[in-house]
């Protein structure tokens, strides 16, 4: 933690001294108040078709319906806790693979972005198994991993997705050493950067599998808070617990019960399944005794 305290330390000296800038919105003017249209002069701009992100579940800012609406909910809720206490830098995880972290962190991420106070950064910290590009269709020739391993300035790695208020940083090439590269000095450097850069800035960031690797726990000091996304039917209350005792030094402001089996119906609309159900942290203990027990019938235990 001291070693990570310095790099903090040293990134913020750096920063005063230097000025330097590198690239999300042209106009600095995205800080204390966001402009109603931002222009992206350095980020490299790909327009994304709605068919696309319909068709890989992207649907946050689309059409509303009771999917789109579930996002809303969750990005009111999300951001009530971080205006409450200052906080602009949140990591997404989970306990195991493939439990709908990222495409939750990038419907929240966009979600977010259509706030007009905001602008929002989606960062792929995923470095063994970088994926939230092909989510939106990209094909990067570079990434994150090629700024910590080969000094890319980061302005050529941005890209803005066509969506207003969002820019998307790539993981670039996967990394078999990732942990040691997301703990390292030069990226405690630029999460500080990234988190002092624009005050109206909100930093989201897509982390491995908790239980998968160490990633997510030695890249954990350096965010301000984290959400964890569990998977109805699949994930385990053994695992969600360990997920949280992994992240017990993190500000966990809540979860969310992916593709819950719950009905509710939603205002204006004729009812039906919610995709998702998002639990304020202090009833995360009762939701994951009724997963158990949901578990053990299923199971015919």
């Amino acid at each position: 933690m001291e070693r990570i305290k310095e790099a903090l330390e040293r990134a913020r000296q750096e920063r005063q001294q230097s000025g330097g800038s590198f690239g999300a919105a042209a106009s600095r003017g995205a800080s204390a108040t966001a402009p109603s249209q931002i222009v992206y002069t350095q980020t490299r701009h790909a327009e994304v078709s709605n068919e696309l992100l319909r068709g890989r579940r992207v649907i946050s800012g689309l059409d509303p319906d009771s999917f789109s609406d579930a996002y809303r909910i969750l990005r009111t809720q999300v951001l009530q806790r971080l205006r409450e206490n200052k906080w602009n830098v949140l990591a997404v995880t989970s306990p195991g693979l493939n439990e709908g972290k990222t495409l939750t962190a990038i419907n929240l991420a966009i979600s977010l972005a259509m706030e007009v106070n905001y602008t929002v950064l989606l960062v792929d910290a995923d470095l063994r198994h970088p994926n939230v590009h092909t989510y939106f269709g990209l094909e990067p020739e570079f990434g994150l991993s090629d700024y910590l391993l080969s000094d890319k300035p980061i302005e050529e790695l941005l890209v803005h997705p066509g969506i207003q208020g969002l820019v998307v940083l790539p993981g670039g090439k996967p990394l078999t050493n990732s942990s040691e590269m997301l703990s390292s000095p030069k990226m405690s450097r630029l999460v500080e950067e990234l988190k002092t850069r624009y005050p109206s800035r909100i930093v989201l960031f897509d982390l491995p599998p908790l239980l998968a690797t160490a990633d997510a726990i030695a890249f954990a000091p350096y965010v301000d808070a984290a959400l964890l996304v569990l998977e109805e039917g699949k994930t385990s209350t053994q695992d969600a617990q360990y997920a949280t005792e992994l992240l017990k030094d993190t500000h966990l402001i809540g979860a969310v019960l992916n593709k819950s089996l719950s009905s509710q119906a939603g205002y204006g609309q004729n009812g039906g399944k919610s995709p998702r159900r998002n639990i304020p942290w202090n009833k995360v203990a009762g939701k994951l005794r009724q997963l158990t027990g949901r578990l053990l019938r299923r199971k015919g235990r």
